[in-house]
């Protein structure tokens, strides 16, 4: 038994423990130099130190090219500019060889002309390094002023947007009363913001809808910022407290119309049906992000007609706020104000009329506003000091107690309590 190792058939089990030894050494040996091999063909990236550069026109700005690690092999490097017209690169080719020391390089740009302009970074032969994120967005301005001008005209319409909620809020407190605030405007109004408010947060904060954008716009810029956020979610909340009002104080004989409730069931059912594609993998979550914006865009564009036709079959204002007119008015006109110095700026007029929807939104809101105004102020002119308006808002409900003959409920006119206690 102890020298059964020395027996043809210990020596056979011997040496086949030895061959399989030899292949796992074999084995991870070959790993080790294949993961060697990935390593060094990876392990350098270029980078860029900055993605964003602004540049004066007929002016010079630069910006640093640099590899975070040593090369494998000689590369050849070549500046792409999506507009020539635009920028001019100096240097527009780099020759680094493996064993240059040097790891940053001074990139020189030039404006041209005023616009957009994407600088990319391409490298011959592709396979030696990452350089997908070693791009430059340049944009070119004519005038330094009036960049901080749209600034702050950018400032004053959102300050006025975000104000423009209260006149209605503190004259239904006021008055204790929602007559003549349409209810299907209410509604129309709740729903594009909630809208609004989730494709703002979604691709703001969601991972991974966010990476899905810059899958499809590799060189793009998230579309939404924190000041976007806070005035969807604003809106949203100064809304939900209308309508909480509209609980608490008298409304007559309002309530949302047929119509209405259609196009909130339509609406509903297609973000229904949204989410369960979304769910399914048919469509990506950016898209159903979209497909809510979508719905906002259609409200902006309808959502004013129920109450400038209310206004009309009442032939009064009465209830409905002209401190939130003006101040939507405000809003909308510095925002075209806006648009239109970055369109001149810039030299980019294809922002208004290439693609005309947030220009034609903002029109369109101010549109309606000066017919408000007009309402208001020429055809149903209203006695603002005396709080009258031209006609009685609704009718009265009353109840008449036939021993005391005397009214004995409380009845609303023009919005305000009166209690009639007169025997006939």
């Amino acid at each position: 038994m102890i020298l059964s190792f020395l027996t043809p058939r210990g020596m056979f089990h011997r040496g086949r423990r030895a061959s399989e030894k030899s292949k796992k050494m074999a084995l991870i040996w070959y790993i080790g130099i294949i993961t060697i091999l990935v390593i060094d063909k990876t392990q350098a990236d270029f980078k860029v130190s900055t993605q964003d550069l602004t540049v004066h026109l007929n002016s010079q700005e630069s910006f640093d090219l640099y590899l975070t690690e040593m090369l494998s092999e000689d590369i050849v490097v070549k500046f792409e500019v999506q507009h020539q017209d635009l920028v001019r690169i100096n240097p527009d080719e780099l020759k680094i060889n493996k064993t240059d020391i040097q790891k940053n390089w001074s990139i020189s740009v030039k404006g041209l002309n005023a616009g957009h302009s994407i600088v990319s970074v391409n490298v011959i032969p592709n396979n030696v390094l990452n350089f997908s994120d070693a791009f430059v967005r340049v944009t070119v301005e004519k005038s330094d002023i009036l960049y901080h001008i749209s600034i702050v005209v950018g400032w004053f319409y959102f300050l006025a947007w975000s104000v423009s909620f209260y006149p209605q809020i503190y004259s239904n407190y006021k008055r204790k009363s929602v007559v003549g605030l349409n209810f299907d405007y209410l509604s129309l109004n709740l729903v594009g913001f909630i809208m609004y408010a989730l494709f703002n947060c979604g691709l703001f904060w969601i991972p991974i809808v966010e990476l899905e954008y810059f899958k499809r716009y590799p060189k793009g810029l998230n579309p939404v910022q924190m000041n976007d956020i806070f005035f969807a979610l604003h809106a949203t909340f100064a809304t939900v407290i209308t309508i909480i009002q509209c609980f608490i104080y008298e409304i007559g004989n309002q309530r949302v119309s047929t119509t209405a409730r259609i196009i909130h069931g339509i609406i509903i059912v297609f973000i229904l049906i949204s989410i369960i594609l979304a769910i399914a993998n048919v469509i990506t979550w950016l898209d159903f992000l979209y497909y809510c914006s979508y719905v906002k865009l259609s409200i902006t564009l309808i959502k004013y007609v129920p109450q400038a036709f209310y206004n009309y079959k009442r032939k009064s204002t009465v209830g409905w706020s002209i401190g939130n007119i003006f101040l939507d008015f405000t809003g909308g006109m510095l925002s075209m104000l806006q648009m239109i110095l970055n369109a001149y700026n810039y030299d980019d007029w294809e922002s208004i009329f290439g693609d005309p929807t947030k220009f034609g939104l903002g029109f369109f809101s101010v549109a309606f506003d000066i017919f408000f105004i007009i309402q208001h102020y020429v055809l149903y002119r209203v006695d603002n000091e005396n709080a009258r308006s031209t006609e009685i808002l609704h009718k009265q409900e009353n109840s008449y107690d036939e021993d005391s003959g005397r009214y004995l409920k409380d009845t609303y006119c023009c919005g305000f309590l009166t209690r009639i206690g007169n025997r006939l």
